[in-house]
């Protein structure tokens, strides 16, 4: 059997309209599941609380739950023979209805808030690994001083007299197709069904202020710069208590001092000297997870490539890891000095190899200086 609305509200059967609607308020701002994450039962009472409000702050409903209860809250709700179609006028026409007929016009409740997009620097390491950050941004909160209602202390928000608290203003107009039922925002109330004689002086009725709020951001690992991260619920709160939007975080990933990355792989161009190249050898590579011994084979040439298998990056949202690829760049001597020129053209002459005349004016003023 359901909890009693009341009960889940923390009201008494007599509360008016204004201290349920303070109450399903604070609830729902401490059973959302975005401010309870390791919470699983929190959905459930964010949804309970919900129910109870649906169920009390409308006259008639509320009525028919004091008398019948849980089995009759649902009575005497007249169906919608159109669906969704309500919806479809309202969006291309501004209405809810044809020919004097209502598609499913319902009041508007608070209106949420605007989303809200930042930036988040990154090293090239956090972006392959993931890591645990915090962004700072400039927001709309909660009023603290009204605790969103938008009005000042010992006064309440009282339903709006232009729409009588619908946030809707209905005309009836003439049209090809006979008559037409269109509806629009109460521009008295903007949209929200209230009127606030008395408004806080805080937050100027808007229920809400502009303050600076730090999130904690879990950036997955496989991350690269330019992707998004949306964060529901953590954008700026709606006026008076309206649902918070969401929290857009685009990243900037550092450039790395030795790799490049190409998707989930890491890419490196290693310069390498010709003897190294020529003879083999085996270096200590460091790679992002650590030490690892490369072997470079006698006579590597420009643009081999090894390949370390599982030290690129991580597939983001699955397993696995890209792979290291380490392209060898063969350094050719600039500037030998002596022996190291007659060192080369002795090998040239034991291989057979034609190469270039000495500069016999640089060799005389060689000689010259040891003189």
């Amino acid at each position: 059997m359901p909890r009693d609305h009341y009960e889940v509200l923390g009201v008494g059967r007599d509360a008016p309209a204004d201290e349920i609607k303070r109450a399903y308020r604070r609830l729902a701002r401490e059973q959302h599941p975005d401010t309870n994450p390791g919470d699983p039962g929190a959905e459930a009472r964010f949804k309970e609380a919900t129910a109870a409000y649906e169920a009390l702050s409308d006259p008639q409903r509320r009525a028919r739950y004091d008398r019948f209860g849980h089995d009759g809250g649902a009575m005497g709700r007249p169906a919608d023979p159109f669906g969704g179609l309500g919806d479809l006028f309202e969006t291309f026409f501004g209405g809810s209805g044809l020919g004097g007929s209502n598609f499913g016009g319902r009041p508007r409740g608070p209106f949420p808030g605007e989303d809200l997009e930042t930036v988040l620097d990154l090293s090239f390491e956090e972006a392959v690994f993931g890591c645990e950050a915090e962004v700072t941004v400039r927001t709309a909160v909660v009023c603290a001083a009204c605790e969103a209602s938008g009005a000042d202390a010992g006064t309440y928000a009282e339903r709006c007299s232009t729409c009588e608290g619908s946030g809707q203003v209905r005309r009836v107009r003439q049209s090809v197709l006979g008559q037409m039922l269109t509806t629009t925002v109460c521009q008295t109330c903007s949209g929200s069904g209230e009127s606030i004689e008395h408004p806080c002086t805080k937050c100027e009725g808007t229920g809400r202020r502009i303050e600076s709020a730090t999130h904690a951001v879990k950036v997955p690992a496989g991350v690269d710069g330019g992707r998004r991260l949306r964060m529901t619920g953590h954008g700026a709160v709606g006026p008076r208590g309206g649902p918070a939007g969401d929290l857009n975080i685009r990243l900037r990933v550092a450039d790395h001092a030795v790799f490049e990355r190409h998707g989930e792989d890491l890419v490196h161009r290693l310069h390498l000297p010709v003897t190294q190249a020529a003879l083999g050898v085996h270096l200590d590579y460091e790679t992002l997870d650590g030490p690892e011994v490369l072997e470079i084979p006698a006579g590597t040439q420009t643009g081999a490539i090894f390949r370390i298998r599982g030290r690129g990056a991580p597939h983001l949202n699955a397993r696995g890891r890209g792979d290291l690829l380490i392209e060898v760049v063969v350094d050719t001597p600039t500037d030998p000095d002596t022996e190291e020129e007659e060192l080369l053209r002795r090998l040239a002459e034991t291989r057979g190899e034609a190469v270039a005349e000495p500069d016999a004016g640089l060799l005389s003023r060689i000689r010259q200086a040891f003189n």
